[in-house]
């Protein structure tokens, strides 16, 4: 049976466990230059030193107005990789693996002057109205996606994730509640991912694997369910996703029914519907902080990997201490070997 600490292979990524750190903004960037700092430095590569298998470095934005915050990373220009590069190769050093999150905010870039979106529908009140993309810039988004992921390759990532949940640029196309285009992105919504999806495909090595993150499932009026996002992630599979990031919410006020977050594991049957019904890994998020949990969703074969988000924002040395509380052998540094 599998377990949390039985190594795991995707393509050409061979990871010692499945314990994932996902993507978790920092908004720490300090010049506004999308540049990564000593910060970051610290935070992904003690993770790296704490036993995590994987760790996928935050949302990194294809252009500035695509950020959340002026404090987000980016990868819009060259001079970005190198302070990327010294993590990647400190992670590795460490032996862990590393990817990355490639993304645009769209209408929930909250220091763009003027978001652009799908469609000029604002998040909530006292959000931005977005201004909504024509058809050429559309196209032009797409490929500043593509020019993203070549910078991230030559960076040394070892995976790419795009970023197509939580009410950001990806989503918003897919979802029949931000995107009233009229236009081919319109008459088909998973157009704009599914061209992304190919021009990241076009600029990574064919055996690199590529991870999508997904909310399978919307939590207000008129949106989508487990059954809608069944179909929009059997088309990314064709376009090249290898793995699917399974999430939920993000594009709106939360509604009074079906509120996310309540429980521990409580995505993790949305991870499972898509495993089991597509036949593609997947890897589960979402209140997995506890490893015995954890664990059992590898065990049960809900998911291939488990992503640990708020676990190790408050200890980095997560994995390890989960060998001991499973009473795995222990991995620990031998610095720390004594504490464990």
């Amino acid at each position: 049976m599998n377990n949390l600490f039985i190594p795991y292979r995707l393509k050409n990524l061979e990871l010692k466990n499945r314990v994932v750190m996902p993507p978790m903004c920092q908004y720490s960037v300090d010049l506004k230059d999308g540049i990564a700092t000593d910060w970051h430095y610290v935070h992904y590569v003690s993770r790296a030193i704490g036993g995590t298998g994987l760790i996928i470095v935050e949302m990194t934005d294809v252009e500035p107005d695509g950020r959340i915050s002026d404090n987000d990373l980016g990868l819009w220009s060259d001079e970005q990789i190198p302070a990327l590069k010294k993590i990647v190769d400190a992670v590795h050093a460490h032996g862990a693996k590393i990817g990355i999150q490639i993304a645009h905010a769209g209408r929930k870039a909250e220091d763009a002057e003027v978001p652009v979106a799908p469609s000029a529908i604002a998040f909530d009140e006292g959000w931005k109205t977005p201004r909504a993309l024509t058809t050429e810039e559309v196209k032009e988004m797409v490929a500043k996606f593509g020019r993203s992921v070549e910078r991230a390759v030559r960076a040394g990532f070892d995976t790419i994730e795009l970023h197509g949940a939580h009410g950001y640029l990806i989503h918003q196309f897919h979802s029949p509640l931000t995107n009233k285009r009229e236009d081919e992105y319109g008459q088909d919504r998973t157009l704009f991912g599914r061209e992304i999806i190919r021009a990241a495909r076009a600029n990574m090595p064919a055996d690199m694997p590529l991870i999508m993150r997904v909310s399978a499932k919307e939590y207000v009026e008129g949106g989508y369910g487990i059954k809608e996002s069944l179909e929009f992630v059997r088309a990314y599979r064709e376009e090249g996703v290898d793995m699917f990031d399974v999430s939920s919410g993000g594009e709106g006020p939360i509604g009074a029914s079906g509120k996310p977050g309540t429980h521990a594991g409580y995505q993790v049957p949305l991870a499972r519907e898509i495993r089991d019904t597509l036949d593609i890994p997947v890897m589960a998020v979402g209140r997995l902080d506890d490893a015995v949990l954890a664990n059992a969703v590898v065990g049960n074969e809900d998911a291939d990997l488990v992503a640990v988000g708020r676990g190790m924002l408050r200890n980095p040395y997560w994995a390890i201490e989960a060998e001991s509380i499973l009473r795995q052998p222990s991995t620990a540094p031998k610095q720390y070997a004594g504490g464990f």
